[in-house]
C-alpha cells in the first residue's frame, strides 16, 4: 500500500495533530495511520519498510541465535517479530510467540493481517500468554521443539517482574544456552529508553535499551533496531 507522503512527513503531521487536538502522540499516529488505510501506526511503520526486510533478516539468523529486537512504541517491533515468525513458518519451521503484554485475539488479528491465508502456516504457530512466563517456563514449553523453531518473547523488561522469578540476567543467560543447545532462534522484543527520542541517530542501538534491571547485552549475538520503518541489523561482539 503506497503512502501519501514519506513516513517522516506523516510523523510530523501526527506531532502537529497531537498539539492541535491535545491528544497523545500515539493517538495521533494511529489517527494518521487510519487515514492511510492501516489499522494502527505500528502496522504502517512495519509495512512501509521494504517488504523483503523480514525475509532478509531471517536469512541472516541461524539456529542458536539469541536476538534483541528493539524500538520505541509505535515503530513496529511486535509486527516485525510476527513477520519473522511468519517467514520461519513459511519455511516449514514452528513459530512460538510468548507474551506478557498481549491477549491471543490481538496477536492472531495481527498475524491474520500479515498472512492473509491461514493455510500458509497451518498448525505451526503457537501462542502463549501464561502469567508464569519466565526462562524456566519457556524452556519447559519448548523442551520438544525441533531445531530451527523460531521463538519471540514479548518482552525483555517484563521477564523478571515477579519477585519469584530469577534475575533478568540469569534468565537471559539460561535462554542463550538453551537456544544454542537446542538449535532454536530466540528473539527478545525490547523497550527503548525515552531518551532516544532526543537523539540524532537514525536508529537506536544497545546504548538505548531500557534496563530497569541489569543484564549483559553481549549475551545477544545479533540485534535488530527499528525507527520510522528503517531496520538496522548488527552482530554483537
Amino acid at each position: 500500500m503506497k503512502l501519501s507522503a514519506p513516513i517522516y512527513h506523516l510523523k510530523r503531521r501526527a506531532k502537529a495533530l497531537s498539539r492541535e487536538k491535545g491528544i497523545s502522540l500515539n493517538q495521533a499516529l494511529d489517527h494518521i495511520a487510519t487515514e492511510e488505510g492501516f489499522n494502527g501506526w505500528s502496522l504502517l511503520a512495519a509495512r512501509a519498510s521494504a517488504p523483503v526486510h523480514a525475509v532478509e533478516l531471517l536469512n541472516a539468523l541461524q539456529p542458536g541465535d539469541l536476538v534483541l529486537l528493539g524500538a520505541r512504541p509505535g515503530h513496529g517491533k511486535t509486527i516485525l517479530g510476527l513477520e519473522l515468525l511468519l517467514e520461519a513458518m513459511k519455511s516449514g519451521h514452528r513459530g512460538v510467540f510468548f507474551t506478557l503484554e498481549y491477549n491471543e485475539g490481538d496477536v492472531l488479528n495481527r498475524l491474520q493481517m500479515l498472512v492473509g491465508d491461514p493455510a500458509v502456516i497451518g498448525d505451526r504457530f503457537e501462542f502463549d500468554n501464561s502469567d508464569a512466563i519466565s526462562s524456566d517456563y519457556i524452556m519447559k514449553q519448548l523442551a520438544s521443539a525441533p531445531r530451527g523453531t523460531a521463538v519471540v518473547i514479548d518482552y525483555l523488561q517484563l521477564l523478571d517482574q515477579k519477585r519469584e522469578n530469577p534475575e533478568l540476567a540469569t534468565q537471559v543467560s539460561a535462554l542463550k544456552s538453551f537456544a544454542g543447545d537446542r538449535g532454536l532462534i530466540i528473539i527478545f522484543i525490547s523497550q527503548i529508553d525515552r531518551s532516544y527520542d532526543l537523539s540524532a541517530r537514525r536508529c537506536p542501538d544497545l546504548r538505548d535499551v531500557r534496563l530497569p534491571n541489569p543484564v549483559d547485552l553481549k549475551l545477544f549475538n545479533k540485534t535488530f533496531f527499528l525507527n520510522d520503518g528503517e531496520v538496522r541489523m548488527d552482530a554483537v561482539g
